[in-house]
């Protein structure tokens, strides 16, 4: 039998299919690509608000090829905690983060997390960040350079290389977006205005690459349009057609869309567009600009610092022109892909990730979230159906229908006690407990509620601890 001539065939065959199998399986994956404007107003696109002045025309085509969401939420009402919930699937909140980090900020997010990028690259997919990453990084020389600017040669850990990207091009943040970095080097001091034509040149290259090999790939690319600086490149000076003060603005949220527009064109051109799922979104509310009828804007734990355009698509799975009115969040990401591939998430990761695929394939049958936290720097919000309930730093508290008042303009706290006590018990249960979503309960790193001393001194207590524990390598 050893030597059988059929033996050895099939042996033969069944080592060459194999490896066949495996690229098939891994090719029936579809790429993942998440393209995160800075600082994106909810009424800013034209497919979220018919009147407004802005040019979005690719946000819009992608609203038209896939599904707009109306109820879509980040984290937060700011950056740097926005991008920890898309990356790890917890509330920022959880680790007391509320503001934004600076050039020499130390990283937030642990090497030990898992983060959608670690998780993807675990399941056979190559990653990529291209943009800002905004989320504290090592400078193994201390502070080199200045807040501004950062020598050529510096080099950096516990970056996104160490969170599970395998390949990084971008900065720190939009202070200093002239310093280009290189997985975990500078290799560039460039003008602002030259920053974002670098970023896109590399994602498209990203793109063309991936094009040739086996497996696929999730691309996030956080961009800096339309956060300060504005610095919209010649070509684009102009192209909005708005006059006055808000024409330049204008022109560099033009600029962010057709970044946008050239991610949907090298995708079509090199045939990856039908296996690919592509998102597009914002961090928080437009910058000092509020756009009726929601609330405020960004830094606001009102809806407009928070509520995003939200658009997806997915060829032959997701219905071109479909709208979704379910509340879901920035956050959302991770247990997605998770779910897309048919994969079980661990216990201590993606804590407040809930997957949206059942809406995305129009096959949800009911509410996608129990509820929803956002945050802001005065506080917090729980949202749960039509019912907004505020928590603010200071003690204050505010109940709004969104159904009846979505610019918020009536505190129905005192008329619905029950509803406002419901939900702030459901809002502690979830930090009580380490997470929102079903599984055993996790650490709790910050205290909440907010105003109560008893909280302000344990959080103060967690900090002393963190600063005291051994740092890894």
């Amino acid at each position: 039998m050893k030597d059988d001539p059929m033996n050895k065939f099939y042996l033969t065959f069944f080592a060459l299919l194999l490896p066949m199998l495996v690229w098939a399986e891994a090719k029936q994956h579809p790429n993942i690509v998440f393209v995160l404007f800075d600082d994106m107003g909810y009424g800013q696109p034209p497919s979220y608000r018919a009147d407004s002045p802005f040019k979005t025309p690719n946000i819009d085509r992608l609203a038209k090829q896939g599904m707009r969401f109306t109820d879509a939420h980040s984290a937060a009402a700011n950056c740097t905690p926005t991008r920890y919930g898309v990356l790890t699937g917890r509330y920022p909140c959880r680790i007391g983060q509320f503001g934004v980090l600076k050039t020499y900020s130390a990283p937030i997010i642990p090497k030990t997390r898992l983060t959608v990028a670690s998780f993807l690259k675990g399941k056979g997919y190559h990653t990529a960040c291209i943009g800002k990453w905004h989320l504290g990084m090592n400078w193994v020389d201390g502070k080199p350079g200045t807040e501004n600017q950062l020598p050529i040669g510096a080099r950096m850990t516990d970056g996104p290389n160490a969170l599970g990207f395998e390949y990084f091009y971008g900065f720190t943040h939009a202070r200093n977006i002239g310093s280009v970095i290189e997985q975990d080097r500078v290799v560039a001091n460039v003008k602002g205005v030259e920053n974002q034509p670098l970023m896109i040149k590399k994602a498209l290259q990203y793109i063309e690459e991936r094009s040739g090999e086996k497996k696929p790939f999730f691309l996030y690319f956080p961009m800096c349009p339309p956060h300060s600086p504005i610095v919209p490149a010649s070509e684009f000076e102009g192209k909005s057609g708005m006059a006055g003060k808000e024409g330049k603005y204008g022109d560099w949220v033009y600029q962010g869309d057709h970044m946008l527009g050239q991610l949907m064109d090298a995708l079509e051109s090199t045939g990856q567009d039908k296996n690919t799922i592509l998102i597009a979104t914002g961090d928080n509310g437009a910058a000092r600009r509020p756009y009726p009828p929601l609330r405020e804007a960004k830094s606001s734990i009102y809806e407009g610092g928070h509520r995003e355009p939200f658009v997806a698509r997915w060829p032959g799975r997701i219905k071109a022109g479909s709208v979704n009115h379910d509340v879901i969040c920035l956050n959302d990401l991770f247990a997605t892909c998770a779910d897309i591939l048919g994969a079980d998430l661990p216990a201590n990761a993606a804590e407040d990730s809930v997957s949206i695929l059942p809406g995305l394939l129009g096959k949800a049958s009911g509410p996608l979230r129990e509820a929803t936290i956002n945050q802001a720097p005065a506080g917090l919000a729980i949202r749960q159906g039509p019912w907004k309930y505020i928590a603010f730093r200071n003690g204050n508290r505010e109940l709004y229908n969104l159904k009846d008042d979505i610019s918020e303009t009536k505190d129905v706290a005192k008329a619905n006690a029950e509803v406002a006590g419901r939900l702030e018990k459901l809002m502690q249960s979830y930090f009580d407990r380490g997470r929102s979503t079903p599984g055993p309960a996790q650490k709790k790193e910050f205290e909440l509620p907010f105003g109560k001393s008893a909280a302000k001194k344990q959080n103060k207590k967690n900090k002393e601890d963190k600063r005291s524990s051994p740092k890894t390598n």
